[in-house]
């Protein structure tokens, strides 16, 4: 460890003998450390949440609070420090005990300073190594087989880049993008980039409960609370926490349900249905719509002060047909998933069928691409597919509405106005994506809707 190191090293010594105290401190600092030293567990305890210490060297045996269990306790503070136990009581059976309740080492009193120093570098050295890996964490992109996220396309790429940024905080993310688009795929994304990886991931589709469930669903019930509820039962919210919650389709949420929503986010406490007492809790939301949130809200059917509070950072995943460019190694991919999960000999793909996959606009999106690449495969005799092998869905949307207005011959002028009015039909009357959409700006694009 460099001296440099040594100096920006911050020590809390903790034993309930103030000499002890004392001697170990003014080693210590000669050593080049900063110190503090503590005759009280709690007010260590105290101190740790106060400060960001480096290491804690604690006693063992105190009166008010042990070492282990202040261990314990300091394992559920943020960024918690390791803790390095000394005791006059050693045994094999109490170093297990401290190693398994999360000590980083175990010195026997009395011990030379010179295995104290020894252990407190090699301690501080671990956690330079842990500290550089969760850096390293959070600033490279994760790599992943997630097909929703598989790309060579620059809108997408630009995606993953929010994504990977956003994860790296705590705010609110609220994905927006048609459906099959992969929403749920970069949540879970966002939640393995972040130092919340190791806690739950917690997936609800709120379109999918029904109004009368939800609310019990998401915040819990307490025991007593209606006649089916014979005993308590914790939240999603609750199961959650420390880790992400994401919600789907919150478009979905009834209005009563959401001002108790809107109450967990801005106080980051949760009632159970019927309970007095609050729970604390410490979750990441991510939320996703395929609905326009702005038109919910002027239609009274989603709150405003709710939308401004999930509308944090927000991320807009185009839909397959704006990323063509990613269709060849989506097509790829499932190909090779395919044969495998049906134990197929491995399948390609002609040039012809590529073209034809690459050509169609995909009204359901990557989940749409996956479900016509696994009829293809299930049904083909050929060694590749062909374009015979490729059923598509009939084109819809924008495609029919030009061929239909070819045929009837609409003036140019119409024609125009109804072509944008199609196009933010089609993005769920989100303005600014259908503006990007046109390649104009949403001023234009106001003028030629009237």
């Amino acid at each position: 460890m460099t001296e440099q190191n040594q100096s920006e090293a911050r020590l809390l010594v903790v034993d309930d003998d103030a000499g002890v105290v004392d001697f170990l401190s003014e080693m210590l600092t000669e050593r080049g450390y900063c110190v503090q030293g503590l005759t009280s567990a709690r007010a260590a305890l105290l101190a740790a949440r106060s400060t960001s210490f480096d290491l804690v060297i604690s006693d063992v045996e105190m009166p008010e609070l042990r070492g282990i269990d202040l261990v314990a306790a300091l394992s559920r503070v943020p960024g918690s420090p390791p803790v390095l136990l000394m005791t006059a009581f050693g045994s094999i059976d109490l170093a297990v005990q401290a190693v398994r309740g999360g000590a980083c080492d175990f010195l026997t009193k009395p011990f030379a300073i010179e295995s104290l120093y020894e252990a407190v570098d090699r301690a501080l050295r671990e956690r330079n190594v842990r500290r550089e890996i969760v850096r390293l964490r959070a600033t490279r992109p994760a790599p992943t087989t997630d097909v929703a996220l598989i790309s060579d396309s620059a809108a997408m790429k630009r995606v993953l880049d929010v994504a990977s940024r956003a994860a790296r905080t705590d705010s609110t993310v609220l994905l927006t993008g048609e459906t099959g688009t992969g929403k749920t795929t970069l949540a879970r994304f966002i939640h393995a980039q972040s130092h919340r990886q190791q806690a739950p991931f917690v997936a609800v589709n709120c379109g999918a409960l029904p109004s009368t469930l939800i609310e019990a669903e998401l915040f819990g019930v307490h025991k007593g609370a209606f006649t089916d509820a014979q005993r308590s039962r914790e939240g999603l919210i609750v199961a959650a926490s420390g880790g992400t919650l994401f919600l789907d389709e919150v478009g979905e949420i009834p209005l009563d349900s959401q001002a108790k929503l809107l109450h967990v986010l801005e106080s980051s406490r949760v009632r159970p249905l019927g309970s007095s007492v609050e729970v604390s809790v410490k979750t990441r939301l991510v939320a996703a719509t395929n609905q326009s949130l702005e038109s919910l809200v002027r239609e009274g059917r989603f709150r405003p002060d709710l939308f401004y509070r999930l509308n944090v950072i927000r991320i807009e995943i185009p839909s397959l047909r704006q990323r063509p460019e990613d269709i060849p190694a989506l097509v790829d991919h499932f190909l090779a998933k395919t044969c495998s999960r049906l134990q197929r000999p491995l399948i390609g793909i002609s040039a012809a069928a590529l073209e034809k996959l690459t050509s169609h606009r995909y009204p359901g999106n990557v989940r749409e691409l996956a479900n016509t690449i696994e009829r293809a495969v299930a049904l083909t005799e050929h060694s590749a597919l062909i374009p015979q092998d490729i059923e598509l869905t009939e084109d819809s949307g924008l495609q029919q509405f030009l061929s239909r207005s070819v045929r009837e011959g609409l003036p140019l002028a119409d024609l125009e106005r109804a072509y944008v009015h199609e196009v933010l039909r089609e993005h769920q009357g989100n303005k600014a994506a259908a503006a990007r959409a046109l390649s104009i700006d949403r001023g234009t694009l106001y003028r030629k809707l009237s």
